[in-house]
């Protein structure tokens, strides 16, 4: 064989090689259940909200859903439902529960029965307003006129022709309104619940058209799980009194209220949304009657507050008695920053919720799509969430381990070894993996370190290798850097957590996944603090880091796991528990 032929079969094999390496890396991506793309489509007819789940008696899944060919708010908005038989992997034909040239009907939720008989409560324009009082054309009519509820005895694939009113107390809200109360401006993002015999559910009352001043209520009923004419529904509105759930300080938008019950069926758990950059919550002692103020929603009670931005902050309570709560982990003030999901895990202790540290749920691999409106499908053991783009609803299996981790933070000692590359007790100088860690391959990778720093002075020169560096900064941080020939990227962790001598556990974990790196100091994921609206950032798409086979090490560094993957929170969170 000739040189030059010879040469071209080397090139084709390099080139055919790398193809099959970009094509694997592309499909590891594509297999990440965390990817929204990967989920299972729900069907709708364009705009699509608040896909919302109930499990029927014979174990189909029934969805309920706000749909209509135009935008949020257009007109023909209306309430639909899907079944699936196969855990969401295929839907029915979509069934109007009211038709998209009727009044807008919308943000409903399902409730099963004990008899099987399956409830929707949404929004409906039953006075079909169009206009303001001052006569000028309604933008949209989809968050005004009355609460309404249809049914189903087949489980959701014909509805009632009838609907049932569900009466709502005039309150000063409703008096200050652009109507003075003639029509009332409301809206729901909370799934009812069965409380006892009692069913519940929260909404949220606005002020002011359009999506100002505004307060959270619930609904309770004492007879809607057993009475067979839903023209007997009895309801209740609560809390007692003229004023809803808000604190004035925390400015016009308080919105989205959401609730979950406590252990003893008396205290109520509910929290909301502002722009404020951090979520509200408040407790309730006696089944909603009375509240506690409002405060900015902490991981315990007194500590560190949870940030999220003007999204949906849905809460759950899961059939074992522990919560789960989806936010955003951005303080951001506007819609914006949907992208990722990041997930919390709460156990009740004393009376109080006490949240884990986040982990990432899901995310698109577009930084823009956003993902909100969520729900939480429990069925045989397994765990679902429900999102939606506003264009695309999908449904998600949660892997159980994920919630596991979450639940057992702060009490899971065990260092993981899965993926574990190279371990190196302190002084060794350097690390010599087998091979590079090449990140966008494996899904991730992850440093896991006790370091000591002597001063917080800058430059210091913690890892080194072709490619990556740990280095101190001026604000008294650790970066990382991560370079090839093109590109280079940065992120620290948050100012104020590490002190000149004293030990301390970091773990930098590199997401390959949503490209998002992380830091956990001490236990704690860092959030950006008070100095920054985010403690997470995304290395550019151009970026394909490795970590090389040979690192440097400076003193400093005291112990030093790699990981070929990325950890999740909770097992960074066990390793520092383990070695502290």
């Amino acid at each position: 064989m000739s040189d030059t032929l010879k040469r071209g079969v080397w090139a084709g094999a390099m080139l055919l090689l790398s193809a099959t390496t970009l094509a694997k890396e592309a499909r590891m991506s594509e297999r990440d259940p965390r990817n929204i793309r990967t989920g299972h489509r729900i069907p709708a007819e364009g705009y699509c909200d608040q896909p919302y789940v109930v499990v029927n008696r014979d174990g189909s899944w029934l969805c309920t859903l706000t749909t209509a060919t135009g935008h949020e708010g257009a007109k023909g908005e209306h309430m639909v439902a899907t079944i699936s038989t196969d855990q969401g992997k295929t839907w029915s034909p979509l069934i109007d529960i009211e038709p998209a040239n009727g009044p807008s009907s919308s943000y409903g939720s399902p409730i099963v029965t004990p008899s099987g008989r399956v409830y929707c409560v949404y929004g409906y324009n039953g006075d079909n307003l169009t206009t303001m009082p001052d006569g000028k054309p309604l933008p949209r009519a989809d968050m005004l006129g009355w609460f309404v509820i249809k049914w189903s005895d087949d489980g959701g694939r014909t509805w009632s022709r009838e609907r049932i009113r569900i009466p709502m107390r005039l309150t000063a809200c409703d008096r200050a309104n652009n109507w003075r109360g003639k029509a009332q401006i409301f809206w729901s993002i909370d799934k009812p619940k069965a409380i006892g015999t009692d069913l519940f559910f929260a909404f949220t009352k606005l002020g002011k058209y359009m999506l100002d001043n505004g307060e959270g209520w619930l609904y309770r009923s004492d007879n809607l799980l057993t009475e067979p004419d839903p023209a007997k529904i009895r309801w209740e509105m609560l809390p007692d009194g003229d004023h809803g759930i808000r604190a004035p300080e925390f400015g016009s938008v308080q919105e989205e209220h959401n609730f979950v019950p406590l252990a003893d069926a008396k205290s109520f758990y509910c929290v909301y949304r502002t722009t404020t950059g951090y979520p509200c919550h408040a407790y309730s002692r006696d089944r909603g009657h009375t509240w506690t103020k409002p405060e900015h929603m902490t991981y315990t009670p007194g500590g560190r507050k949870l940030k999220t931005n003007r999204a949906c902050p849905k809460l759950w309570r899961c059939a074992n008695g522990k919560f789960l709560f989806w936010f955003h982990n951005h303080s951001g003030t506007s819609y914006e920053w949907r992208n990722p999901a990041w997930l919390a895990g709460g156990v009740e202790r004393d009376g109080f919720i006490h949240w884990s540290q986040p982990e990432i749920l899901l995310y698109d691999p577009d930084p823009k799509t956003r993902m909100s409106y969520p729900d939480l499908i429990e069925q045989d053991g397994r765990y679902w969430v429900t999102e939606t783009q506003k264009t695309i609803a999908r449904v998600h299996e949660i892997d159980p381990t994920l919630l596991d981790g979450l639940w057992g933070q702060g009490t899971a000692r065990e260092v993981t070894r899965k993926g574990l590359a190279i371990e190196v007790p302190g002084g060794k100088g350097e690390a010599a993996l087998s091979q590079p860690v090449h990140i966008e391959r494996t899904g991730g990778a992850s440093l896991d370190l006790w370091l000591n720093l002597p001063d917080l002075s800058p430059g210091q020169a913690l890892i080194r290798g072709h490619g990556i560096a740990l280095t101190t900064t001026d604000k008294g941080t650790v970066q990382i850097e991560l370079s090839d020939a093109k590109n280079r990227f940065t992120w620290d962790c948050d100012a104020g957590l590490l002190k000149p001598g004293k030990r301390h556990h970091m773990a930098i974990i590199l997401d390959a996944g949503p490209r998002i790196v992380t830091f956990i100091v001490d236990g704690q994921l860092c959030d950006g603090g008070a100095a920054r609206q985010y403690g997470w950032a995304r290395w550019p798409d151009a970026l394909a880091p490795v970590i090389p086979a040979r690192l440097v090490l400076a003193p400093a560094i005291q112990h030093l796991r790699i990981y070929n993957r990325y950890l999740r929170t909770s097992e960074a969170i066990a390793n520092f528990h383990t070695d502290r």
